[in-house]
């Protein structure tokens, strides 16, 4: 059974404040979820290999923006996952292909973390020198 609140709309600093403590809140409900944690322990593993092969900036940068792009995703894929099964408990092809997409958009940004670490490697390993 969900419950209904019923808040105020806070405006000026006070909605400043709501909307973090929406995020604080939000940020609460992915740290539930598996694949998140997974996806942070991988991030803090890649942190690490970008350290031990003297990746650049660049990479650094391209890898937070990878990632919070990916958590991003991840969040909205779990808000589709919830709506879904509120809406629509039984079986359903909609509800099905719902979350198939909000699983595929997460799988893009996998695989676009996953080229930027290849990348990572190549520069380190395989690029030719400079002269």
């Amino acid at each position: 059974m969900s419950e209904t609140v019923h808040h105020q709309k806070q405006r000026g600093l006070g909605h400043v404040f709501a909307a973090a403590s929406y995020s604080l809140g939000g940020a609460r409900r992915l740290w539930g979820e598996t694949a998140f944690r997974h996806e942070l322990l991988v991030y803090a593993i890649l942190n690490i290999v970008y350290l031990a092969i003297g990746a650049s900036f660049f990479i650094f940068f391209a890898g937070l923006i990878l990632f919070l792009v990916l958590v991003a995703m991840e969040a909205l894929n779990t808000a589709v996952e919830e709506i879904v099964d509120r809406i629509s408990p039984e079986f359903s092809v909609v509800a099905r292909h719902a979350k198939d997409l909000g699983s595929f958009a997460v799988f893009c940004l996998l695989l676009a973390n996953g080229a930027l670490f290849f990348y990572a490697l190549y520069l380190a390993f395989l690029a030719p020198l400079p002269v």
